[in-house]
């Protein structure tokens, strides 16, 4: 079972009297629990908030603000004044900031639930609020305070902003999954610690105790690279219960739902961006001294099947790669005004000392073998790109030679720009080679082991899979680090053809496909290819300031004649953003992430002629210890490769876990309430399952006779919605639902925005669980604003295959009269005697027996069949079977199975 009730924000309440005080209410979602804060309004410039560490009933919490309230007013005994107001309600604290001026509190108001995990609901941040905590009385003000405060705004947190309560975002599903199995001996020491730092991903499936009703549950420190709020939450981090914490993270986060003959398979694609060396296109390119480079993001697509939701029970899938800056130390000057300005080489490194600090933390969180895809231009009139590509082969051949063979750089240089402009040469298939080559190296992460099919049945391809096997499933070990100079366009390409090849070994995994292969022009690829493309438009905006200007279909060859002159718009509107709006959002975004701090006598953000000495420590004090010119990785690392140093049971990954004890009946471990919400009101409408994408509905054909595969190709036309067209080329009345964008778009942007369109203020919800890409909804024009879901109006004949008559024949009518008459006579009828009342008019001319075999059967009523043992047994095996409890195959299973199969295939 999980943990999946962490405190999320009720209420904030301020006492009107003195206004001496916030006092911040927390609740789970079932209103049950309650924790309460105390932050001091006294205090100009210092932050002092209490935490009394005790857990409110919901009768106690109310005693105690009703005691506040009465104790506040004005007069002993007035009813006309509260002494006690409600200020906001939220459902989670981003953190506390200050400038010049005192302490701000950033506070959730809105949010969208974006997919579902394993019961593990992962949350968009839709809309937030600042609330200054001294009161006016005490309030030093700062000329600048408005301006910092504008800069830090700027940051639009309703963009691309995720969370979670209950599942660890900062992490990859094979860390998550692996620290829950971890033996329970070696983690019983820890729970003598106070202080509990993470998220809740606890399971009792494995951890429960030895014939006790206790079950463990552990806990682990956030992943900080990829967390976005950590300076944020640095002033409150020991002072509060692990509870109020809240870690969010920065990218992309789609769910989609693969639906294979009715069962439904969930994909979900989550990218985290770094928030070390974070920035804008051309103001952060490279890496810095401590081996963090620019734009690098995690992506990871998890798939899942949603019919069991337990992470033991259930069957999971997932794949990781990274994209990044070239790690060297490398810029381009925009001061040229030039579209694409010279590359410079800014630091010599002979020794590769910061290409080494990189690939350090990769091994540490990857294991080995690292694979580096190198798009970049090779042949080029002038030298530019080239520039990059030779120093990188450089710092990887250097750093090979002190790294044992098995676990050595692979490195893959190959010209992506020359190949799509060959009219002979296929992109596509050149990087589905590629693709095989990596997804065999690395593996990929299921928890279940092989299934019996697949030993029966061996593929050539499944042999030589990579990665490591144990006895629980497979282990990802090693991972593909994809580049180009802007790692946009043709990264994102090439990371969808890698997802591609490992989705086709998950699906076989999983038992879902007979061979590892997925052609393109199925639904379940054109699903998978919206997710990508969303994915990519979304991490462009985020960096370049515009969507992808090159997709998919750009490199199939395949995309209507419209897309050039949107293509011409997006580098446009791209290049608009470069030069005239990334220094405002790398202020931003340099604030926010705590790397400036305002401070008095210093020189202000906005006066600062580079950030360049904010992001390099090493320019501020030099290093006492000199890095190690060959033996460049941490100790301990080659140890374990090729797993992981992160993942394996060691000493020092001890210390980043603790664990927490609760009754096997306590409501905090209830997955059950969390995901289905049992005492709250819910209707079909907003159920986020229902709206998420569906490949049934959004991607297969409408015709009878299709086959309803989403492994079979189709034809353009023969498609419910076809990638290949314009997503805006529809009725005016049909709106997408789509997530914000990580920047708004230029006005240029808002006629060729293909896959990021803004939600309108229409859609937005407190708490909508409205899918990123969910079902169109027109907007009628009635008196209530009413809201009716699009239907697809089909023929009889296509459906049933006849033609219905538009009106009824007389003796249709005739019969369907006496129908009715028959069923208003039956209800009618006494139950216990089965026979007609003396007074009823029909008694002579009807006279009813009842068809059913069961006595007490009518139309309004039935009685359930009695199950024989036999079937009840059969019942009962498979509930079982849900619960991970599967019962031993006998003699006689095998034999049957075996003949099946000498039947089928033999």
């Amino acid at each position: 079972k999980n943990i999946v009730e962490k405190t999320i924000i009720a209420s904030i309440y301020k006492n009107r009297r003195k206004l001496a005080r916030y006092f911040l209410v927390g609740s789970n979602p079932a209103e049950t629990k309650y924790r309460v804060l105390k932050i001091d309004r006294t205090e100009p410039k210092d932050l002092v908030i209490i935490d009394d560490k005790h857990v409110y009933t919901q009768q106690e919490v109310r005693e105690l603000l009703g005691r506040l309230d009465l104790g506040n007013r004005t007069k002993m005994g007035q009813k006309g004044s509260s002494g006690l107001s409600r200020a906001v309600s939220a459902f989670g604290i981003v953190g506390f900031v200050r400038f010049l001026e005192g302490y701000y509190i950033v506070l959730i108001t809105k949010r969208r639930k974006m997919a579902d995990i394993g019961g593990h609901a992962i949350y968009k941040i839709e809309d937030t609020n600042m609330i200054y905590i001294p009161n006016d009385s005490v309030r030093v003000s700062h000329p600048d305070e408005a301006r910092y405060l504008r800069i830090f705004q700027n940051v639009d947190l309703s963009s691309n902003f995720y969370f979670s309560y209950s599942y660890d975002l900062s992490h990859s599903l094979q860390y998550n999954l692996t620290v829950l199995r971890m033996p329970l001996e070696t983690l019983k020491t820890e729970t003598t610690q106070t202080r509990q730092e993470s998220f809740d991903i606890f399971e009792d499936e494995g951890l429960s105790t030895q014939g006790g009703s206790g079950v463990f549950g552990i806990c682990s420190k956030p992943y900080e690279k990829y967390v976005w709020n950590a300076k944020l939450l640095e002033a409150v981090r020991t002072a509060v219960h692990r509870d109020w914490l809240l870690y969010i993270i920065h990218g992309f986060c789609g769910q989609s739902k693969l639906l294979i003959y009715g069962r439904p398979i969930y994909v979900t694609l989550i990218a985290r961006r770094s928030s070390k060396f974070a920035g804008t296109r051309f103001l952060k390119r490279g890496a810095n001294c401590e081996g963090d480079v620019a734009n690098e993001v995690e992506t990871e697509q998890i798939l899942y099947d949603a019919s069991v939701m337990s992470f033991s029970a259930g069957s999971y899938s997932s794949y990781v790669q990274v994209r990044g800056s070239v790690p060297l130390y490398w810029s381009q000057d925009i001061s040229t005004m030039m579209p694409k300005p010279p590359i410079t080489l800014d630091q010599a490194d002979p020794y590769a000392h910061v290409a080494a600090l990189h690939f350090d933390q990769m091994l540490q969180r990857f294991g080995s073998p690292i694979i580096i895809l190198n798009l970049v231009k090779e042949r080029e009139k002038r030298k530019h790109e080239r520039i990059l590509s030779e120093e990188l082969v450089a710092a990887v051949t250097y750093l090979n030679q002190f790294l044992p063979p098995e676990h050595a750089i692979i490195y893959i240089p190959w010209d992506m720009a020359k190949y799509t402009k060959s009219k002979l040469c296929n992109v596509l298939d050149r990087l589905n080679v590629i693709a095989e080559s990596v997804v065999k190296k690395t593996g990929f992460f299921v928890n279940r082991p092989d299934s019996y099919c697949s030993i029966l049945r061996p593929d050539e391809k499944w042999n030589e899979l990579g990665g490591c096997v144990v006895s629980t499933g497979r282990l990802q070990t090693g991972v593909l680090r994809t580049n180009c100079v802007d790692c946009l366009d043709r990264t994102n390409t090439a990371q969808f053809m890698v997802g591609k090849c490992a989705l086709a070994y998950q699906l076989y995994s999983l038992g879902l496909i007979d061979k590892p292969n997925l052609q393109f022009d199925t639904d379940a690829v054109r699903l998978f290819e919206e997710l990508y493309e969303d994915h990519g438009d979304t991490l462009s905006l985020q960096y370049g300031g515009s969507q992808l200007v090159h997709r998919v279909k750009t490199y199939r060859k395949i995309a209507p004649w419209t897309q050039h002159s949107k293509d011409i718009m997006q580098t446009l509107s791209r290049y608009y953003s470069n030069a005239f709006s990334d220094a405002d959002r790398q202020d931003s975004i340099n604030l926010f992430l705590g790397v400036f701090k305002p401070a008095e006598g210093k020189p202000h953000l906005w006066e600062l002629p580079t950030d360049f000495y904010l992001h390099h420590k090493n320019t501020l004090s030099l290093s006492q210890t000199r890095p190690s010119y060959t033996y460049w990785w941490t100790t301990g690392v080659l140890k374990h490769l090729p797993l992981p140093f992160d993942e394996v049971t060691c000493a020092e990954n001890r210390r980043k876990l603790t664990v927490k004890k609760f009754h096997k009946y306590e409501e905090e471990i209830d997955i059950h309430n969390e995901f289905f919400r049992p005492y709250e009101l819910s209707s079909f409408d907003e159920t986020f399952c229902l709206a998420m994408t569906n490949s049934t509905r959004d991607f297969m054909p409408k015709n009878v006779g299709i086959d309803p595969s989403p492994f079979t190709v189709r034809k353009p036309d023969e498609t419910g919605k076809s990638v290949l067209g314009n997503k805006n080329n529809r009725e005016e009345a049909v709106l997408q639902r789509k997530t914000a964008a990580s920047a708004p778009p230029p006005p240029s942007e808002e006629a060729v925005s293909s896959s990021s369109e803004d939600d309108s203020g229409t859609d937005k919800e407190d708490e909508g669980a409205v899918s990123q890409r969910s079902t169109p909804v027109k907007v009628t024009d009635t008196g209530d604003n009413t809201k009716i879901t699009e239907n697809v109006v089909q023929s009889t004949k296509d459906v049933y295959g006849v033609n219905l008559s538009d009106v009824p024949s007389e003796d249709d009518l005739a019969i369907y009269a006496r129908f009715v008459q028959l069923g208003q006579s039956q209800y009618k009828q006494d139950k216990g005697s089965q026979q007609f009342c003396s007074k009823c008019p029909l008694d002579k001319v009807i006279n009813l027996i009842p068809i059913s075999s069961f006595s007490q059967d009518n139309i309004y009523e039935v009685q359930p069949p009695r199950a024989d043992w036999k079937s009840i047994e059969i019942f009962h095996a498979h509930i079982q079977a849900g619960r991970g409890n599967m019962q031993p195959l006998g003699r006689d299973d095998f034999l049957m199975y075996r003949e099946y199969i000498r039947n089928r295939y033999m």
